[in-house]
């Protein structure tokens, strides 16, 4: 399949790789070519260590079937293009209306890797809401096997199928279906524990490390909750807390002040070098 990737952050890195690593012909799209320069170093970078960890054979040949442009209408030959740019709606917006423009094949799915804001939102912005669709990855994306499938009202049957075939099939992914609401079923269920875990750092009663170890050495998580919001990425964090107050307006969905400062601080976690850890 000739997949267009828009956005080679952490979550678009990940979805190029996986898809040439699954033989796909891949194109990446990126707002400069600075982005550009950067995607594809975090790309090759993550495809090397795979090959010298032994999880693949040779990164060479993924490299080769991913081409990155700062040119949106190289994608106009795109049988599926997967949207992974910032966790926010007016860009998102903007994006699909071009893609609806740029993308010529009218059964062209067009897929949302959104974590917050509703597929019909994004829909409607198109003139073929019936081929929008929502594919959630999770990050690490070349290591955690879940994908969400989440069809808006207007998402066909057609369409939500051959986003399932895609993830399952093609990628060898694990897919779930989820309501087109916000947070779908993983972060709808993840993002209020991570949040009670900020209010037990804002209010003092319990120090981050101390939260984690807990969570780790407690209930055999992995991780602890605010080491995996630095990971996620504060700022995404807040976003998908926003979105489900938005829609719910539960307040132990709203995002603590902390989390807010923090976002405004710019210490959005690993990606940034500091969040509620230095990294």
């Amino acid at each position: 399949m000739r997949v267009g990737v828009v956005g080679c952050g952490l979550m678009g890195a990940g979805i190029a790789e996986v898809c040439a690593r699954a033989g796909q012909d891949v194109i990446v799209v990126e707002s400069t070519q600075e982005r550009v320069d950067a995607g594809r170093d975090r790309i090759v970078s993550s495809l090397q260590r795979a090959q010298s960890k032994g999880k693949i054979e040779a990164a060479q040949p993924a490299i080769d079937r991913i081409r990155l442009t700062d040119d949106l209408n190289q994608l106009e030959d795109r049988e599926l293009v997967i949207e992974a740019v910032v966790e926010h709606e007016p860009t998102k917006l903007d994006l699909f209306t071009r893609l609806d423009q740029v993308v010529k094949a009218s059964d062209a799915i067009l897929a949302t890797n959104t974590s917050s804001i509703p597929v019909m939102k994004l829909a409607t912005a198109t003139q073929r809401p019936a081929n929008v669709v929502g594919i959630h990855f999770f990050n690490p994306v070349p290591v955690l096997s879940l994908v969400e499938i989440v069809p808006s009202l207007l998402t066909s049957p057609e369409t939500t199928r051959r986003a399932q075939d895609f993830a399952e099939q093609s990628l060898g992914k694990h897919a779930i279906r989820s309501p087109d609401r916000a947070g779908f079923i993983v972060n709808a269920l993840l993002v209020p524990f991570i949040l009670s875990a900020v209010r037990m750092v804002e209010s003092g009663f319990a120090t981050a490390e101390d939260v984690d170890e807990g969570l780790v050495r407690g209930a055999a998580h992995p991780q602890g909750p605010l080491r995996l919001a630095d990971l996620i990425g504060l700022d995404t964090t807040a976003a998908i807390a926003q979105s489900l107050y938005a829609e719910f307006k539960e307040p132990l969905f709203a995002p603590p002040p902390l989390l807010n400062r923090m976002v405004e601080a710019g210490l959005l976690g690993r990606k940034s070098g500091r969040g509620f850890y230095e990294y």
